[in-house]
């Protein structure tokens, strides 16, 4: 599914993989968020096969919402930054302003299943979350998302 926002359940998306990230939770918000956005400046059909052919999963993508909870909130500020590859910088100046994609963190004041929720409502549909939990997946697809397991986006990610 090609989705225009994402919304991403850090702690379980950096909890499916065991790589030592419960030593440095903030640490491993960081690796995520830098990961992200080096997937949103992908330019469209000249990434990875599939990632970001036309028709793949970047090809609507506008938007993608990280949301952090705990001690994972001290890795990445919350807001809104540009994708690296923004219209108008020196090495895109020829992509299109309408193909700017953003990335927003979003610091869950209480648990990150709730944020998550109210993110997903929030957004401007088709939207597509990540995550593997199994509670939440059910409160997600009753907002008419669709959800995709934490191995998913890792599959993208680890494509750039």
């Amino acid at each position: 599914m090609t989705a225009r926002t994402w919304v991403v359940d850090a702690a379980n998306v950096v909890g499916s993989r065991p790589d030592g990230w419960w030593r440095d939770r903030p640490g491993a918000a960081a690796r995520l968020h830098r990961r992200i956005l080096r997937l949103l400046a992908a330019e469209p059909a000249s990434g990875p096969a599939g990632a970001t052919a036309p028709g793949g999963p970047l090809a609507r993508l506008e938007r993608a919402v990280l949301v952090l909870e705990g001690a994972a909130r001290a890795g990445v500020e919350a807001g809104t930054v540009y994708s690296e590859t923004q219209p108008g910088s020196a090495e895109n100046a020829d992509r299109p302003v309408d193909s700017a994609r953003t990335l927003t963190v979003v610091h869950a004041p209480g648990p990150g299943d709730d944020a998550i929720v109210a993110a997903a409502l929030a957004a401007a549909p088709p939207v597509l979350v990540f995550t593997s939990d199994r509670a939440l997946r059910a409160r997600i697809t009753e907002t008419g998302a669709q959800v995709q397991g934490a191995g998913s986006l890792w599959a993208l990610l680890d494509q750039v």
